[in-house]
């Protein structure tokens, strides 16, 4: 039996000892019977807890279940069995409730486990071999198929190669890559068959120094500490001493016992996981997973915030940005042409321009004769019209570039985008220009951040400093750090949590270590349960940004009406305290006067489940 079954078993046979007891009590069989009944249903509940006392007291932590742990004792010894099990029920229904707030605190590394490579296809003198890739050896040559990950790091050793890096670098266009070239492993096959030369074993490779990070990073991670822990010692002694003096003042055992039991920490034990339960709830219902209580508490001291840039402050995809059309033709057919071509290919920007001519709800037409040129482009025809798509070399071959069209050229020379030609019955008829584009609420989301009291805004990401600082440039950002490898993340990160409580928002593989590193990392998770997602302790699942903005709001909100209902309820616990030790309030009484704080309490937490005054900036 788990831990977490055990509290809804001690839950149970609490409350079912209570009633039983009392249906005993109200039948007249007799008191004793009662107390019995509830003497038993409380055993349980002091010995599992004195277990875990003893346990956490031997990691080093010390919390205020003791206060509970000695009412219900102290019940039980001057013989006040109905207060101890009304006891018992208020702390086994806090642990289980606690439970639910937790959720899934503990990360695993299934999502990048799952998809590290497992096998290579060795060349040998019979041919190619399948292997595991823990066999692979450095100098070994290797077939790597089309869409297959790379195994390990290695040496391109045919002319050309093309692949997808996104897992790695976060760049969402695929690279070419030349004999020679450095290739790593978790990269995917975007291209033809090629052969390389491992340069890495398997534990050595890239791929799997990303997935050591990441166990690194969440194993220095805090535990779970409750909020109620940090009073825990400033408020046993001053129970202990309350109920002593009461005790000697009075000559009275049973007096001590009343404070002791008023004195029950629920507005502790059960305000901050109500609370945070409610905020959890909230969040999910604006398609924010957080996971469990401790990432809520922690998002809402959040001051700095970092951001990937692909996938994350951009859409992380080849859009659209610009159609440069001949004079005399219109865009929208030059799109619709090229659209119904690219029906044809599976090229990785077939997606995206089909998708901008359903934006622009144009009809498309079916392509013909259609020829892939692969790496350079299409050829084929679309309304009896023959049109070619593709590269320069492909559209023009050595015709020069028209004047219309050398504007954008040179516009685009340094940036780093896809262009596309095409040309209509042998003629350049326009260039499409694809890249990676800023989000539509990208400003709007930081601005929103900083007045939500975020005061440091951080790009960072893998590629070069001038992609990064085309996308900066457009966004109120006070740091770009580029160029940055997936320890580079880290140690960025690091850096930044020194100065204060620091966020990460990111959404590859690449940034799952940095995620993992930061006080709390945010992975955008609408393309699915990525290892980022795993290694977050928020998960964004719509795509969008806002969303982010709005995490924080809830955390904060969250937190300060915990705050709000430990406060208020220890008040209520204060005074309640005083007219016991007063003679004014009896044990039984005293539980009840307990329960009705904590009522009051779990009603205040409970407003974490509506809007409050969440807004947009």
């Amino acid at each position: 039996m788990n831990e977490s079954t055990l509290r809804r078993a001690l839950l149970v046979i609490a409350i079912l000892g209570l009633a039983l007891g009392i249906g005993v009590w109200r039948t007249g069989l007799g008191p004793l019977e009662a107390d019995t009944i509830w003497t038993i249903a409380t055993l349980p509940v002091v010995a599992a807890l004195a277990i875990s006392i003893l346990r956490d007291f031997w990691i080093g932590r010390f919390g205020v279940d003791a206060i509970a742990l000695v009412s219900m004792s102290a019940a039980l010894l001057l013989g006040q069995p109905l207060a101890a099990v009304v006891v018992a029920i208020m702390y086994a229904g806090g642990t289980v409730l606690e439970d639910f707030a937790r959720g899934r605190a503990e990360r695993n590394l299934k999502a990048l486990t799952d998809r590290s490579p497992r096998v290579a296809h060795r060349t040998s003198t019979p041919g190619a071999e399948t292997i595991a890739v823990e066999e692979v050896a450095v100098g070994d040559v290797l077939l790597v198929r089309a869409g297959e990950l790379l195994p390990v790091d290695g040496i391109l050793l045919d002319a050309s190669a093309s692949l997808d890096e996104s897992a790695v670098t976060g760049e969402p266009l695929p690279e070419r890559r030349s004999a020679g070239d450095v290739l790593r492993s978790g990269t995917v096959n975007a291209g033809e068959t090629f052969s390389m030369r491992a340069s890495a074993v398997a534990e050595q490779s890239t791929y799997a120094a990303i997935v050591r990070m990441v166990a690194a990073a969440q194993t220095a991670k805090s535990p779970f500490i409750r909020m109620a822990d940090r009073f825990a010692l400033f408020l046993l002694p001053v129970t202990l001493l309350v109920s002593g003096a009461a005790w000697y003042v009075s000559g009275d055992p049973i007096r001590a016992l009343a404070v002791l039991v008023v004195a029950t920490p629920c507005p502790l034990i059960l305000a901050a996981p109500v609370a945070f339960i409610g905020g959890v709830s909230r969040a999910a219902r604006a398609g924010i997973l957080m996971k469990g209580s401790a990432a809520l508490e922690a998002l809402a001291q959040v001051r700095t915030a970092i951001f990937d840039k692909t996938g994350t402050l951009t859409i992380g995809g080849a859009e659209l940005l610009e159609i440069e059309a001949a004079p005399g033709c219109d865009s929208d057919h030059l799109l619709q042409r090229l659209a119904s071509l690219e029906q044809a290919s599976h090229h990785v920007l077939a997606d995206s321009i089909i998708r901008a001519a359903h934006g622009r709800q144009l009809i498309l037409s079916h392509p013909r004769d259609v020829r892939e040129h692969r790496g350079a482009g299409l050829k084929g025809c679309v309304d009896d019209m023959s049109i070619a798509a593709g590269s320069r070399a492909l559209v023009l071959a050595e015709k020069p570039l028209p004047g219309w069209a050398k504007g954008g050229e040179d516009r685009y020379r340094t940036e780093a985008v896809l262009r596309v030609f095409v040309s209509l019955d042998n003629q350049l008829a326009g260039v499409f220009t694809f890249g990676d584009a800023v989000r539509a609420d990208a400003q709007e989301t930081l601005v929103s951040l900083r007045s939500a009291g975020i005061r440091r805004m951080v790009m960072l990401t893998g590629d070069d400093s001038t992609a990064a600082n085309r996308i900066s440039s457009r966004l109120d950002l006070d740091v770009v750090v580029a160029d940055a490898v997936p320890a580079d993340k880290v140690a960025t990160v690091e850096a930044e949590k020194a100065l204060g409580p620091t966020m990460m928002v990111g959404d590859g593989i690449n940034d799952a270590p940095a995620l993992a590193a930061a006080t709390v990392g945010i992975a955008m998770g609408e393309r699915g349960a990525t290892a980022s997602s795993e290694a977050a302790d928020v998960i964004v699942l719509a795509g969008r940004l806002a969303p982010v903005a709005d995490a924080v709001r809830i955390a904060q909100r969250t937190r300060a009406i915990a705050l709000q209902s430990i406060v208020v309820g220890l008040a209520l616990s204060a005074l309640a305290m005083l007219a016991a030790a007063m003679g004014q309030i009896t044990p039984v009484a005293g539980a009840l006067l307990q329960e009705g704080i904590d009522v009051a309490v779990i009603v205040n937490a409970l407003r974490t489940l509506g809007d409050g005054r969440l807004r947009r900036a």
